[in-house]
């Protein structure tokens, strides 16, 4: 069930999906602030990551194990791993399996640098500056 309403603003959508982690906090901010660059063709930018994030049930310590754990924190990878799920390219039961993971083995599960590749290619626009 989402924890995000129509009531709720950015900061408030942030508080309730990290649900008190605050490497979950970071990793939300970071996508707020990167999100318009690595994804131009978003047009939710950094909002549409943390809804997709609601609508999979991924909170709190979920989020900071595939910020930190699967994607290296590297967020242009994070959303790209999003993305790849939003296009088909992973279930969404294997991310978020990957992402209850807190023995970092959700990396061997989520190839991020296939999904990267795939999205880069499916979207010529995706995060131009770091590749």
């Amino acid at each position: 069930m989402s924890k995000i309403t129509l009531a709720d603003n950015v900061m408030s959508a942030v508080i309730k999906m990290c649900e008190g982690n605050p490497g979950a906090m970071t990793a939300l901010m970071e996508i707020i602030k990167c999100s318009k660059q690595v994804d131009p063709d978003d047009f939710m930018g950094g909002l549409g990551k943390i809804l997709a994030l609601d609508t999979l049930e991924i909170y709190g310590t979920n989020i900071y194990v595939l910020w930190n754990d699967i994607c290296d924190r590297n967020t242009s990878k994070m959303i790209a791993v999003l993305r790849a799920n939003q296009l088909g390219f992973i279930s969404d039961q294997i991310l978020k399996d990957a992402c209850h993971r807190q023995d970092r083995s959700g990396r061997k599960t989520i190839l991020v640098e296939e999904l990267y590749s795939k999205v880069v290619e499916r979207l010529p626009r995706f995060d131009l500056v770091n590749r």
